[in-house]
């Protein structure tokens, strides 16, 4: 009964965030068919844990367990393995009604620029406060050369520059993000005074150095960061954190002294504010 629980939960659970659209605040929306045959599997294996217990005899079911027990008691006379003690089985089931418990009792928590400065604004990676090696906060590039050998990675970066290498206005859209972005920080020079026309919000620095952004996931929530390009704003413009903006501009690569290193960057040519869209995040298309 409680796997038939666990899996039912955890269908249910899917569907939720499928239909409810928070399914693209975890993973990157070009694998949800992933989600969706999960969700199916996990259902199909509920009704059929359910259909056994309704089935089972009680007489034959303490039976079972009797011949359960007295095999239990011959496997310990020579070794122990697998999980047949009471508390490695709770212990199991724990683990495994975990992500039902956090998908249902923790919120979903729209992303803001506070998440960038509890975070520590750095450049090229910031490492998680919990010190995981493998949990790594991206900042400004996306960068997908961690999932692949250098070869394929190169043909890859390849095959982009071939698609936007000759456009002198690039129009940056939810679609194209992170791979365009992830070009102009890998060969900068290449995208100098070009015309760019992107989206994003507002992210100031103390030192009031303005960023637009766009919260990207790469894969899963695991690999999302904080992509976009430093802007020189025009004169007199004024803006605020978490303010969205359509930013026209030229493409340049200026010295920004708190990463000692030279960044591409917009000079602004105009900022129109605009309304936060339906879907915060962007993804990385593969």
């Amino acid at each position: 009964m409680i796997r038939f629980l666990i899996l039912a939960g955890y269908a249910g659970l899917m569907m939720f965030l499928q239909v409810t659209g928070k399914l693209d605040q975890f993973i990157n929306v070009h694998y949800q068919y992933l989600a969706v045959l999960s969700t199916v599997i996990a259902l199909l294996l509920a009704l059929f844990q359910l259909f056994t217990w309704v089935k089972e005899d009680p007489g034959k079911a303490e039976e079972h367990k009797e011949h359960l027990h007295e095999q239990e008691e011959h496997d310990h006379a020579d070794h122990d393995h697998g999980l047949k003690r009471p508390y490695q089985r709770v212990i199991a089931y724990l683990l495994l009604a975990l992500p039902i418990v956090v998908g249902t009792l923790f919120p979903t928590v729209s992303l803001s620029t506070t998440i960038v400065e509890a975070k520590g604004f750095q450049f090229p990676l910031s490492k998680e406060s919990v010190g995981d090696p493998q949990m790594e906060t991206q900042y400004l590039q996306p960068n997908t050369s961690l999932y692949y050998n250098k070869e394929d990675y190169q043909k890859q970066m390849t095959e982009l520059m071939n698609k936007y290498g000759d456009q002198n206005s690039l129009t940056i859209t939810d679609e194209n993000y992170l791979e365009v972005m992830e070009l102009i920080y890998n060969y900068p020079s290449e995208f100098i005074g070009r015309k760019v026309h992107y989206e994003g919000f507002v992210f100031q620095t103390e030192a009031q150095d303005t960023f637009v952004f766009r919260f990207g996931i790469i894969h899963c929530v695991a690999d999302s960061g904080v992509f976009g390009l430093r802007v020189n704003l025009p004169p007199d413009a004024k803006v605020a954190n978490d303010q969205w903006l359509a930013v026209d501009g030229v493409i340049a690569s200026e010295f920004y002294a708190p990463f000692k290193r030279n960044l591409p960057m917009v000079n602004a040519t105009s900022i129109t504010p605009i309304a936060p869209p339906e879907n915060q995040y962007v993804y990385r298309t593969f």
